[in-house]
């Protein structure tokens, strides 16, 4: 198993696939100028699925998320989820992703294994995702949405980050569109992640902003950590239920204390947290000729050294070098 010294296992990778992206989300990617991962740097699908096996085979992951950059840029993407539905332990298997491809590759993917998504989607309004991702795509999200329910990668959930000035006023529209369409909402408070390093705690829009938003509109139950487990967001019942919206509150209400995550980055590393700023190599014990066992205690080794938590709040905090494209999201 992937314990750490606090009595945490982590059953849940996240395997970033590409660091590259087709839009430029004003909170993750500058508009130009990052250098991306060379092609032999990144790890090979025959990689990628080994590292899954040994994951649930040997240390005890039953859940893999497939991520990026955007992972539909990915060349063969549905042969790997094919290839990890195949594995003797196999994981219920999920993807992130802007949307923008989905149209085209949902019934693929739904075909090859892979059983649902997350899909970001910021606003309503196609001039303010223009502003916000520096790219004209917004139907192609709206359609990609709709391509991945008619797959049946459900429950489709979508992600949404507000920004002053941009788009805080949308969370209660959000939710009635989300709603409507049958899609769960989740917001996720901005991370100290980007590439310019220019987060200030003091601009963003925080847990308690989102939730007295909402309610102006709607009656928020909560569900409560029996039912959130070790899930990232906090959930609340809309309106009596049965749906749902969520909060992944990373900065105000860190849960890193039920934390289940171990992260692999499109070159092989392994990140014991989001905002770990050490890594431990994988790729290069793969290419030097390491066999499963031994790459399953390097990664036991790694986990066994992960921190009690992100340390957002604490004024040693240091930020990540590399920006949330790179790691995976």
């Amino acid at each position: 198993m992937l314990l750490d010294t606090y009595g945490r296992t982590a059953t849940d990778l996240r395997v970033s696939l590409t660091d590259r992206c087709n839009l430029r989300c004003t909170y993750c990617m500058p508009e130009e100028g990052l250098q991306w991962l060379a092609k032999p740097e990144l790890l090979t699908d025959d990689e990628i699925v080994r590292l899954v096996r040994v994951a649930t085979a040997q240390l005890g992951v039953t859940q893999v998320r497939f991520t990026g950059g955007e992972p539909l840029l990915r060349p063969g993407l549905a042969g790997i989820v094919a290839r990890c539905a195949e594995l003797e332990q196999r994981p219920r298997m999920s993807l992130t992703t802007n949307g923008i491809g989905l149209e085209r590759t949902a019934a693929a993917l739904r075909e090859a294994g892979l059983d649902r998504v997350n899909v970001s989607l910021d606003t309503l309004d196609p001039d303010t995702f223009q502003r916000m991702t520096r790219r004209k795509r917004h139907a192609d999200v709206l359609r990609g949405l709709a391509a991945a329910r008619a797959a049946g990668l459900t429950p489709v959930k979508v992600n949404a980050v507000l920004m002053p000035g941009l788009n805080d006023g949308e969370a209660p529209d959000l939710l009635a569109w989300a709603l409507e369409e049958g899609y769960e909402l989740r917001f996720i408070e901005q991370m100290p992640l980007d590439p310019q390093h220019g987060w200030q705690r003091e601009g963003m829009i925080t847990a308690g902003d989102i939730l007295a938003a909402l309610r102006t509109r709607f009656t928020l139950t909560p569900e409560g950590e029996d039912a959130r487990g070790s899930a990232p967001a906090e959930r609340w019942l809309v309106d009596g239920g049965p749906q749902r919206v969520g909060v992944i509150a990373s900065v105000t209400r860190p849960f890193c204390r039920a934390c289940d995550r171990t992260r692999l980055t499109a070159d092989g590393q392994v990140r014991t947290c989001l905002f770990a700023t050490e890594e431990s190599d994988l790729r290069g014990a793969l290419r030097g000729g390491a066999s499963d066992a031994e790459v399953a205690e390097l990664w036991r080794k790694a986990m066994w050294g992960k921190k009690a938590g992100a340390g957002i709040d604490d004024p040693s905090f240091v930020q990540p070098q590399r920006p949330m494209s790179a790691i995976g999201g």
